[in-house]
């Protein structure tokens, strides 16, 4: 069997014009199929998962500027049967549950039909072991100084799971050059996280690429979540009971599993039960509780008390009675609260320390963080 050359170090991180590809001639359901591959060696990542009837792909800042750059290149492919695969060592577990990933197709829909067989029989050969055929230059120009506005024609493009494999397939290369500056525009700065639709958000959405500031992190301690809970005695098979215990025990593991305030336990919503500690001592034992009481009232008792929470439990009080997500609560929000946590006396609040503080979000929105990566460039 041959060996496949590793790219230099220096070069793994590239991503842009002339980036460097693997090319291979495949015969897929009694046709030649021209199939591009990532380089061993490249550095980005990719996990994908169906949530909410959508087919998700998961990444960092460097993973969607790969994807990007991937899909402006595929948007000026004429010839047919043409296939850009994405597959192992290049995918990993999901940074939630730990759920293994599906290999990604993309697929110029202008001028390639990729049947299912043809998808059966390139997932049955993954990982393709074989040395390329040759090497491909991905010519990506413009990409760095085009200008992403909404389209105003319906995207037709779907992103569906055809024999194991996801397939992301744009209809059109108009509509494969908007889908990679989408992509390119999303940011991690303000809130941790970004995304993008990759059809028609007016209908069904079939595809969604997101992204997270701490991808890498998250997958390693989903990793460690799932091997915790499948250690424990009597853990059942069914994925829809075991992603809530993995989910629970990755909390723990961050260290933010106190931040859930609220949970739906025996019919009803009760105190979140690794809150419940740091709440008692507050004098909240039920939610009416800490209704009544406000939050940055009970986030001052527990300080006063020792309890130490960080900011973001007051966050997620707030939150809590606000029947909303703390991770989404505004700057300006998170200023108000904290004026009013001020007007307390300095001797009721001295117990916040700097490791208690956190940044407040960035403002500009995706557009501005649109604009600063465009006039870096893209790598």
């Amino acid at each position: 069997m041959s060996t496949v050359k590793q790219q230099l170090p220096r070069s793994a991180r590239i991503v842009g014009d002339g980036m460097k590809l693997h090319r291979r001639s495949l015969r897929l359901d009694g046709r030649s199929h021209t199939v591009i591959s990532l380089r061993p060696g490249t550095t980005a990542r990719f996990g994908t998962n169906y949530f909410h009837g959508t087919w998700h792909l998961l990444s960092d800042d460097h993973g969607s500027r790969l994807l990007a750059t991937l899909l402006w290149g595929l948007s000026y492919q004429a010839r047919p049967a043409t296939v850009l695969l994405i597959d192992r060592p290049f995918l990993t577990p999901t940074p939630f549950e730990a759920d293994p990933a599906d290999p990604v197709l993309l697929v110029p829909g202008w001028c390639t039909r990729l049947t299912p067989r043809a998808a059966r029989e390139l997932v049955r050969r993954l990982p393709l072991r074989t040395a390329p055929e040759g090497t491909v230059r991905w010519r990506t120009r413009g990409l760095a100084t085009a200008a992403y506005a909404p389209p105003w024609a319906p995207r037709r493009g779907r992103t569906t799971r055809v024999k194991g494999a996801i397939v992301v397939a744009p209809s059109s290369p108009a509509e494969c050059r908007d889908w990679a500056l989408s992509i390119a525009a999303m940011d991690t700065d303000a809130y941790g996280t970004d995304y993008t639709y990759l059809d028609d958000h007016h209908r069904w959405i079939s595809g969604e690429v997101q992204i997270f500031r701490r991808f890498h992190h998250m997958v390693d301690t989903a990793g460690q979540a799932r091997r915790a809970v499948l250690r424990r005695a009597g853990v059942g098979a069914d994925p829809s009971s075991l992603r809530p215990e993995i989910w629970e025990a990755a909390a723990v593991f961050r260290g933010t599993a106190h931040l859930k305030v609220l949970e739906w336990r025996d019919g009803q919503w009760r105190v979140g039960r690794h809150a419940a500690a740091l709440l008692a001592q507050a004098g909240v034992h039920e939610f009416e509780d800490l209704r009544r009481m406000g939050a940055v009232e009970a986030y001052r008792r527990m300080l006063v008390a020792g309890a130490g929470p960080d900011i973001r439990m007051l966050w997620a009080m707030d939150c809590a009675i606000s029947g909303s997500y703390y991770r989404n609560l505004t700057a300006a929000r998170q200023r108000e609260l904290m004026t009013a946590l001020r007007r307390y006396p300095a001797s009721a609040i001295d117990h916040v320390g700097p490791d208690q503080r956190v940044r407040l979000p960035r403002t500009g929105g995706r557009m501005a963080a649109y604009r600063r990566r465009r006039t870096a460039g893209l790598r």
